[in-house]
């Protein structure tokens, strides 16, 4: 027993001057040399990855030449988005659209929106006029009133000609 005591000894004397003792530390003299450093994916790249996977399955293609789109929600406001990538899978009655995007109140876009909306926005719109009007901004009062230089002027009593000769 004592040789199997002195043989523990000396292996332990071994691996201390091998590997510095009772740690187990990686790198140094013999070890392999790691070629380049690999970075970790942060969230969002792994999540756009698995996004950009989920859409090749549903087979979205890209729809080019796409200026705007505009999203209505139900409280009067409006996701606007300028330039956007648009994707479609008609198989799965699906749109993708992705892009910077601005919520903005109806009122900002009213002038060049007004041949998007449909028969949801028409209340809103009117509830705009109704607003504009009661604030006196130039709402359908003031162009009755504006128009009243265009009627037909009142009939001179007597003879036409004795009226443009005097």
């Amino acid at each position: 027993m004592t040789e199997s005591a002195e043989i523990l000894e000396a292996r332990q004397r071994m691996i201390a001057k091998r590997f510095g003792g009772a740690s187990t530390s990686t790198g140094g003299k013999g070890s392999v040399r790691r070629k380049k450093k690999v970075a970790s994916r942060s969230n969002a790249a792994q999540s756009d990855a698995k996004l950009t996977t989920a859409l090749k399955k549903l087979g979205a293609t890209n729809i080019p030449g796409i200026e705007e789109v505009n999203l209505f929600k139900e409280d009067g406001k409006v996701i606007h988005f300028q330039n956007p990538k648009v994707q479609a899978s008609m198989a799965a009655n699906t749109y993708i659209i992705s892009g910077p995007s601005e919520t903005k109140p109806l009122q900002d876009l009213l002038p060049s929106i007004v041949s998007q909306l449909g028969m949801d926005n028409l209340s809103q719109l009117q509830s705009i006029a109704a607003q504009a009007a009661k604030a006196g901004g130039g709402g359908p009062g003031t162009i009755e009133e504006e128009d009243d230089d265009d009627d037909v002027p009142d009939l001179v009593e007597g003879n036409f000609e004795e009226v443009s000769e005097n």
